[in-house]
């Protein structure tokens, strides 16, 4: 038989020993275990991993597992969220002493997190309205278009592929120049920022180019500063801006050094 366990879905900021109700994975009742001014939000387990071929079932699982660290947020303030399905070995007093053990490095990372959350940020343009507007500003191409219709097919053809490569060149300097300008202002009101790699497109953005994509840590104070920083992006010609959040800062936790 598998050893009793406790699954660990936070770490929180608090000293009490409180009991959330049976709101945990398969009903399950969740409940803290502190040391000190931390403590462990889990539920009783046993030391056996949630596992099953039904993929609807994972799913409901992280949901509730999700769900669990959003209400701890919620009654605590701050929170040190953990993957799905970390169990450790123990009754309540092997979790407080693994929190003890623990503490210095899971301290530094409250103290990091403390009154902030994570949030996420995609830009991005439509092509054809960022050149159309490009193009209604600029002379120079506006008379290399009127050119077009008078030349000759082949001439025509050549002038067309001339100007299509410098609306072109010309809308990617305009987007990167506002990524630049943007990733500047977002630094200064984000604690710490993380270039998304990952590049994911919202299905309601597809048709869209996606120009920059950041994971934030932001202080509740800058939120609001933020987001009307973001909305101002929002209302230029050819550009829109996905702002989502607050979400558990995942990104920004450092769980190597924990034993």
């Amino acid at each position: 038989m598998a050893e009793e366990a406790r699954y660990l879905y936070s770490v929180a900021k608090t000293t009490i020993e409180a009991n959330l109700g049976e709101i945990g994975i398969e009903k399950k009742e969740v409940f803290t275990i502190p040391y000190k001014d931390i403590a462990a939000v889990v539920h009783s387990s046993l030391a056996e991993p949630y596992d099953t071929k039904d993929r609807a079932r994972a799913e409901e699982w992280i949901l509730e597992h999700s769900y669990v660290i959003d209400q701890a947020i919620k009654r605590f303030g701050s929170v040190l969220p953990f993957s799905f399905d970390v169990i450790l070995k123990g009754d309540n007093s092997a979790i407080a002493e693994w929190l003890e053990k623990n503490y210095l490095v899971l301290h530094k990372n409250m103290e990091k997190v403390e009154g902030k959350a994570e949030y996420g940020i995609q830009i991005y343009y439509d092509y054809n309205d960022l050149a159309g507007k490009i193009l209604e500003d600029d002379l120079e191409l506006k008379d290399m278009k009127n050119r077009i219709e008078k030349e000759s097919k082949g001439m025509g053809y050549l002038l067309q592929k001339k100007l299509d490569q410098k609306l072109k060149s010309l809308a990617s300097q305009k987007a990167a120049d506002l990524a630049n300008q943007t990733l500047g202002k977002i630094k200064t009101l984000a604690a710490e920022l993380k270039m998304d790699d990952k590049k994911r497109k919202a299905d309601s953005y597809k048709g869209l180019s996606l120009l920059a994509s950041y994971t934030c840590l932001v202080a509740d104070e800058n939120v609001q500063q933020l987001g009307e920083t973001l909305d101002e992006i929002n209302r230029r010609e050819g550009f829109r801006v996905r702002f989502t959040g607050p979400w558990a800062p995942f990104s920004f936790v450092d769980y190597r050094e924990l034993s």
